[in-house]
């Protein structure tokens, strides 16, 4: 929006959303994807638990299902924001296509990292995917100077890293 506060049924809607709270993600392989996340990323896990298919679950995600293992990992020097792996048990699950970036639907994390090339490089010793073999520098706008690289999960959910640029733009 343009700074204007909009109105809907009574209701400001610029006051509807009050934060961030936690990205979820859908993995095949709990276990395989905190090796990614835990090992490789240092996200920290915060606690995992394992739902039984109760109602709410049903109510809320329109599924059948058995049960969901749900691990929240708090991203280190954040205030209370995580990344929730869910595992889900007893549905119809299947694997998507490689999805790209690029493609309309798909969604991807963006870190921010301290050095970026050496994560990449750890996550490539590690045999893990990536989009590159090196951190891009970003050349314009706001975050000129900055470094970029991509990471693929396990499951082929693509993580960037983001490594602030040593001198501001103004």
């Amino acid at each position: 929006m343009d700074g204007r506060h909009v109105r809907e049924h009574g209701v400001d809607v610029a006051t509807l959303v009050s934060g961030f709270f936690h990205g979820g993600i859908g993995v095949a392989d709990m276990e395989r994807s905190l090796a990614f996340y835990r090992d490789l990323l240092g996200l920290e896990v915060q606690f995992d638990v394992t739902l039984d298919a109760v109602d709410y679950v049903r109510a809320a995600l329109g599924i059948e299902m058995r049960d969901c293992r749900v691990v929240y990992l708090r991203v280190p020097g954040s205030d209370g924001v995580f990344v929730e792996l869910l595992e889900y048990h007893g549905t119809d699950a299947r694997p998507t296509p490689e999805p790209r970036p690029w493609d309309p639907g798909t969604g991807h994390l963006c870190l921010h990292v301290t050095d970026a090339q050496a994560l990449l490089d750890r996550a490539i010793a590690a045999g893990y995917r990536t989009r590159s073999s090196r951190a891009a520098t970003i050349p314009v706008g706001p975050n000129r100077g900055a470094l970029a690289a991509w990471l693929v999960d396990p499951d082929g959910y693509h993580i960037e890293l983001f490594q602030r640029s040593a001198t501001p733009t103004a």
